[in-house]
C-alpha cells in the first residue's frame, strides 16, 4: 500500500489549489446571477496570481519525485507553469471584451480554460505515462468543449468535431503506444523506463514501435506535420477568444511531454528517436513556411505559422544535448508570447458583429492606430526571426544546437524555411504601413487594461530580444542536463 507524506501533497499543491478554486468558481457560476461575470473574471485572475505565488515558493534547484513516482516537482516544470499562468491571465484580459460582444462570456469559458490549464500542469509535472495520459485527456476534453462553446456558430461546431475526432485517434494512439511499452518493459515510470532501456544493449522492435506511437500522439498535440490537419480548421473556426488558448498553453505542455519522455527518460537512446523527430521537424518547417503563403485568412496563416514554429521547437529537442533542450525551452516560451500578442491584435480590431478574418482587414492599421500597428510590427518581426526581437534569438539558439551535432544540412534547411516564412509576416507589415485604411473602418475601442497588456506584450518581445540573456540563463538554470 502506497503511503503518502506531506512532501507528496506539497509537490502537487498548485494542482490541488487550482482544482479547489475551479470547484468554488463553478458553484458560484451556478448559484449567483448578479455580477457573476465580474466575479468570475477577477476570481480567475486572482486564482492565477495565487498559483504563481505558490509555484514561486516551491521553486527550488532540486527535484522531488512524489506520489510514488507519479509526479515530479522540479525547476523546469515550475518555470513552465509560471509562464502558463501568465499567458492564461493575458488570455482572460484579451478575450473578455471580445467574448462579451458575442454573448459568449460565461462561467463555462473560465471554468473550461482553468480545467485545460490544470491538465497542462499535470502533463508538465507528470513522471509516469499514466499521469501524462490523464493530464492530456483532461486538457483535450476541456479544449474540445471550449472550441464548441459558441453553439450557434456552425464553423465552431465543425472545428470542434474535427478536433474531437482527430484527438480521439491521437488518444488511442497514445494509449496503444503506452500499452506496448508497458507490456515489453514492465513499467510506466519514466525514470525506471529510461534505466531499463539504457541497460538493454538493443531494445526490441516492439519498444520502438510503442515509442513511435507515443511520439506520433505528441506530434499531434504540438501540431507537427503530418499530424497538423486540425490546426488550421480549429484556429479559423473557433472564436478568437478560444483559439488563443488552444494555440498557446498546450504547446508548453507538449514541450514538457517530449522532455519528460525523450530527454529525461530515453536520453541514452538518442540515436533511436533522432531521425523520427528529424522527419517531423523537416515536414513542419516546410509545410508551415510554404502553405502559409497561399492563405488569405489571418487565423489560418497563424495556424501554419504555428506548424512552422513547432518544427523549430523540435529542432532543439532532436539535438539531444543540454544546449538543444535549453534552446527548445527558450523557443517555446518565445512562441507563446508572440502567439498571444498576435491574437490579441486580432481581438483588438474585432468588434460586435465583425471578426478580423482576412489579412486585408489589417490594411492601413498605421493610419487608424500608429501605436498598435507598431505593436503588430514587433510581433510579426519577432515571428519572422528578425533582429533585435525575441524570435531572432530563439531561432539562432535552436539552429546553433543543430550545428553542434553536425547536422549542417538541417540547419541550412531551417534557415531557408525561415526566410520563406518571413514573406507572409512582412506582407502584413506592408498592408499596415503602405496601404490605405478603409475610410468606413470604425475606431479602435478597448479597455485600458487590454491596451496596456497588449502594449507590454509587444514591448516584451523587443526587450527580451535586446536583452535575451536573462531568459536564456533561466532556461539553462532549470534544465539540469
Amino acid at each position: 500500500m502506497m503511503s503518502l507524506t506531506a512532501t507528496d501533497y506539497i509537490a502537487a499543491l498548485p494542482q490541488i489549489f487550482l482544482l479547489g478554486m475551479v470547484c468554488v468558481l463553478l458553484m458560484f457560476a451556478v448559484f449567483v446571477k448578479n455580477g457573476r461575470d465580474e466575479v468570475l473574471h477577477y476570481g480567475s485572475l486572482g486564482t492565477l496570481a495565487a498559483l504563481a505565488i505558490i509555484t514561486g515558493e516551491l521553486l527550488r534547484g532540486h527535484s522531488i519525485i512524489a506520489f510514488n513516482g507519479m509526479l515530479i516537482q522540479d525547476a523546469m516544470g515550475d518555470v513552465l507553469m509560471l509562464f502558463a499562468y501568465a499567458i492564461t491571465a493575458a488570455i482572460f484580459v484579451y478575450a473578455r471584451g471580445y467574448l462579451k460582444d458575442r454573448n459568449l462570456l460565461s462561467g463555462e469559458f473560465y471554468i473550461l480554460t482553468l480545467l485545460a490549464l490544470l491538465g497542462a500542469m499535470i502533463v508538465i509535472q507528470g513522471y509516469n505515462l499514466i499521469t501524462l495520459y490523464m493530464g492530456i485527456e483532461l486538457m483535450a476534453l476541456s479544449l474540445y468543449t471550449l472550441v464548441a462553446l459558441s453553439r450557434e456558430d456552425s464553423r465552431a461546431s465543425e472545428a470542434a468535431m474535427k478536433f474531437f475526432i482527430l484527438g480521439a485517434i491521437s488518444s488511442g494512439t497514445l494509449l496503444f503506444g503506452m500499452s506496448l511499452i508497458y507490456g515489453l518493459t514492465g513499467t510506466l515510470n519514466i525514470g525506471i523506463l529510461g534505466a531499463k532501456l539504457a541497460a538493454t544493449p538493443a531494445p526490441g522492435l516492439g519498444v520502438w514501435i510503442g515509442l513511435g506511437f507515443v511520439v506520433v500522439s505528441m506530434a499531434f498535440e504540438l501540431g507537427a506535420v503530418p499530424f497538423h490537419m486540425w490546426v488550421p480548421d480549429v484556429y479559423e473556426g473557433a472564436p478568437s477568444g478560444m483559439a488563443i488558448f488552444v494555440g498557446s498553453v498546450p504547446k508548453l505542455a507538449g514541450f514538457a511531454f517530449f522532455m519528460r519522455l525523450l530527454a529525461e527518460g530515453l536520453g541514452d537512446l538518442h540515436g533511436g528517436w533522432l531521425w523520427l523527430l528529424t522527419a517531423l521537424a523537416v515536414g513542419s518547417l516546410f509545410i508551415g513556411a510554404v502553405v502559409a503563403i497561399a492563405q488569405t485568412n489571418i487565423k489560418r496563416m497563424l495556424a501554419y505559422s504555428t506548424i512552422n514554429h513547432a518544427g523549430f521547437i523540435l529542432l532543439g529537442i532532436l539535438a539531444g544535448t543540454a544546449e538543444g533542450y535549453r534552446a527548445a525551452m527558450f523557443y517555446v516560451i518565445a512562441y507563446v508570447i508572440m502567439f498571444a500578442g498576435a491574437f490579441g491584435i486580432i481581438m483588438l480590431l474585432s468588434r460586435a458583429g465583425f471578426d478580423v478574418e482576412k489579412i486585408e482587414d489589417l490594411r492601413g492599421l498605421n493610419e487608424r492606430s500608429p501605436w498598435f500597428a507598431f505593436v503588430m510590427l514587433m510581433i510579426m518581426f519577432s515571428m519572422a526571426g528578425a533582429p533585435p526581437f525575441l524570435g531572432f534569438f530563439a531561432k539562432v539558439e535552436v539552429i546553433k544546437a543543430v550545428l553542434d551535432i553536425n547536422m549542417t544540412w538541417l540547419a541550412v534547411f531551417s534557415v531557408v524555411m525561415a526566410v520563406i516564412a518571413a514573406f507572409y509576416y512582412l506582407r502584413i507589415v506592408r498592408l499596415m504601413y503602405f496601404d490605405r485604411a478603409d475610410p468606413d473602418a470604425p475606431g479602435i475601442i478597448a479597455t485600458p487594461d487590454f491596451k496596456l497588456l497588449l502594449s507590454v506584450n509587444g514591448l516584451v518581445l523587443l526587450g527580451l530580444g535586446i536583452f535575451p540573456g536573462g531568459l536564456l540563463a533561466l532556461c539553462k538554470a532549470v534544465i539540469g542536463f
